[in-house]
């Protein structure tokens, strides 16, 4: 079997080694007699494989002490729904920076349950940069701040993600988390679904300082209560226990390849071949986000000619390279180049774009 470049923006390649690994466990799990999926996650054997992975996660990211790490099933938009009711009083305001789609979407998602205030927008420039702090216009009595660090439809990074003043910030960090060195510290509660760099679909990590667990927050059913998870150290119900599975072998993973730091370069060095290979391509190919901006994650691209689209996908498809089609807020064409895609996919994606624009410029 030969594997093609993956570029899909999740759920999103995993390492090959990974997916060998729990291939070769899927029908038994160490001596146990039963495959992973099987076996109680109340039983010794997976409380050692969530153990594990919660301390390795923690390691990768460097996360503090004072800092809970929490696994709940869902993805970061059932997060988003959950975040007023634990962390904001009844009619108490939430600041959203608001810098792509995603952001709306955890506003949306808030709205019902919190006077959700827009501290700023991006969305008249067309998401193509992010709101600067100068331009954040930030409530004296908010819950938190919430920012998303990474767009994945419009392709928008914070390069540096500001104070946000004497609220706690909350950063939406599903499709960065672990591309790079991060701060926690910097951070009340930083939210993660696993499916772009962390994981198979299905699981979300949700890392919250310890002191802001004890807000009495709004009335909500005890699975909704982050205290209660973390009490119960994310099995307060059954767990997805084979993607927490998966997730810790991924991270593991990170941990061998040289953790945050060698992805941080190889990462940079990703992103720096395929925009060269925009910003040279004389007008063929353009991506529209402020420079300063773009996401080493996801980039964004169009042709010059949308007729031409079909045409470079088909034979795109046909070269390996799969999953290119832009999200349809926008169209176009996307590239995602999470930890897991190989340096060698993308400088397959570089040269099939300088040899599509050679037949078709």
């Amino acid at each position: 079997m030969t594997r093609a470049f993956n570029f899909s923006p999740g759920p999103a390649m995993l390492p090959e080694s990974v997916l060998r690994q729990a291939q070769a466990t899927m029908l038994e799990f160490g001596s146990t007699g039963a495959s992973i999926l099987e076996i109680s996650h109340r039983g010794a054997d997976f409380i050692a494989v969530a153990q594990k992975a919660e301390a390795d996660l923690r390691t990768l990211l460097a996360i503090p002490d004072d800092y809970a790490v929490i696994f709940t099933a869902g993805g970061a938009t059932t997060v988003q729904a959950l975040l007023p009711l634990n962390f904001a009083a009844p009619g108490q305001a939430a600041d959203y920076v608001v810098s792509g789609h995603w952001g709306k979407t955890a506003l949306k998602q808030a709205a019902p349950c919190v006077d959700a205030r827009i501290a700023a927008s991006s969305e008249a420039g067309g998401f193509r940069d992010v709101p600067g702090r100068a331009q954040w216009r930030l409530s004296p009595d908010a819950a938190y701040v919430h920012v998303t660090a990474n767009e994945t439809i419009h392709g928008v990074e914070w390069q540096n993600i500001p104070e946000a003043g004497n609220a706690p910030l909350i950063a939406d960090f599903s499709s960065s988390i672990a591309s790079e060195p991060l701060d926690i510290s910097k951070f009340g509660i930083v939210y993660a679904g696993a499916q772009k760099n962390l994981g198979p679909v299905g699981i979300t990590v949700v890392i919250v300082r310890r002191d802001l667990l004890e807000r009495a927050g709004q009335p909500r059913a005890p699975i909704f209560d982050y205290r209660a998870q973390a009490q119960a150290e994310s099995m307060l119900n059954t767990p997805p226990s084979w993607n927490w599975y998966v997730l810790g072998l991924t991270v593991q993973w990170m941990l061998e390849q040289g953790g945050v730091a060698e992805f941080a370069r190889r990462n940079a060095g990703k992103a720096a071949l395929l925009y060269a290979a925009i910003d040279d391509s004389g007008g063929f190919y353009r991506n529209d986000v402020a420079a300063a901006a773009r996401s080493r994650m996801n980039v964004p691209f169009f042709l010059h000619d949308a007729a031409l689209d079909k045409v470079f996908l088909d034979e795109a498809k046909q070269a390996g390279l799969l999953a290119l089609k832009g999200h349809r807020v926008l169209g176009g064409m996307r590239a995602s180049l999470y930890n897991a895609m190989p340096e060698a996919g993308v400088q397959a994606l570089v040269t099939f774009m300088q040899e599509f624009k050679q037949r078709h410029g």
